[in-house]
């Protein structure tokens, strides 16, 4: 049996404030109120009053009242001016709520949905070169306030996450959100996965990342897909799932707490490195024209610690750092703002 898909939504906070967006709504039925008195007042020849005969501006304004928001006259009908300005400003708004209280129900059913559809649209139109995150967990949160730390929009992340809480707090950032399973093809086409830059995959157990990761793998083969898992074993079925990343969060911390044991500043100067908010950071660019054939300890731009040649790491003591060539990847240490060290 052919399993019914249930249809998600991608969305992105709205950028106006709430009190601002019920003002404009407030607004735009004023205006129409107004245009419609100001239509009757200019052409009041055409309207008749049974009661005296004269048509007042009053008037005017109780026609277009009971006019709006009713669909005939009864046999009673007030005929004072307080009578009929009390049905008008009181009364009408009255029925006006009612009626709003319907047309909010045919919103929740209907018209939500044509909206959220077109809005969907219009993100997936603009998504280009963004970064998709799916899971939000600890370390996904974590992920997502360090690309922005480092200068990426929230609206050029897009996160995946099946839990509609951790959405929220990634929808209050400012990011495009998806509720859905990352390990289902139509969830990723939905991001529009083959026109992103990079995707992170952090779903919190080790079968579902590396899901994730050979589903995404399949639909983009030259997509940068960084992954992570808990169990050291879990390492090389991420990269043979397509990963080009690995990271394993309780290596890493036992590497940190086995240096600081002997050496305690190591794992601050790590930690140093790792994050924006240091005092220095690493930084990976590809070699200048300028720079081809020089040493890596020559460049201006940074410390260069290690090169990548043809998807092979060079440490700076090695040989082949002493010439570099077209094509090469340096790793820097750089200043926290980027200059030169």
């Amino acid at each position: 049996m052919t399993e019914q898909r249930r249809p998600a939504t991608l969305r992105r906070q709205s950028s106006l404030p709430v009190w601002l967006s019920i003002g404009w709504r407030v607004a735009g039925v004023f205006a129409l109120l107004a245009l419609a008195v100001g239509v009757h007042w200019f052409d009041r020849a055409g309207l008749r009053d049974t009661y005296d005969g004269h048509v007042s501006f009053l008037d005017v304004i109780y026609f277009t009242m009971i006019s709006i928001t009713t669909t005939g006259y009864g046999d009673i009908a007030p005929v004072s001016e307080r009578a009929r300005m009390f049905d008008a400003l009181v009364v009408t708004p009255i029925r006006v709520f009612v009626v709003l209280l319907f047309l909010g129900t045919a919103y929740n059913f209907v018209l939500r949905r044509t909206w959220e559809k077109w809005r969907m649209a219009l993100i997936q139109k603009n998504l280009h070169d963004h970064v998709i995150v799916a899971g939000f967990g600890t370390t996904g949160s974590e992920a997502v306030d360090e690309l922005i730390a480092r200068g990426t929009e929230p609206r050029d992340i897009v996160v995946i996450e099946c839990d509609a809480d951790a959405l929220g707090r990634a929808e209050a950032l400012g990011c495009n959100v998806l509720l859905g399973d990352a390990t289902r093809d139509a969830t990723l086409e939905d991001v529009k996965l083959t026109r992103a830059r990079s995707m992170i995959v952090s779903a919190g157990r080790d079968d579902t990342s590396i899901l994730i990761t050979l589903t995404a793998r399949h639909l983009s083969a030259d997509l940068p897909i960084s992954v992570i898992v808990k169990a050291e074993d879990n390492e090389v079925p991420a990269r043979a799932a397509g990963a080009s990343t690995v990271i394993n969060p309780v290596s890493f911390a036992g590497l940190l707490l086995a240096g600081s044991s002997s050496h305690q500043h190591i794992a601050d100067y790590m930690m140093d490195l790792a994050s924006i908010r240091g005092r220095v950071s690493l930084r990976e660019r590809a070699v200048t024209d300028a720079e081809i054939g020089q040493p890596l300890r020559t460049i201006d731009t940074g410390l260069g610690v290690r090169i990548y040649r043809d998807g092979q790491p060079h440490a700076f003591c090695d040989s082949e750092c002493d010439m570099l060539q077209s094509g090469d990847t340096i790793v820097e240490i750089v200043r926290r703002n980027g200059d030169a060290i």
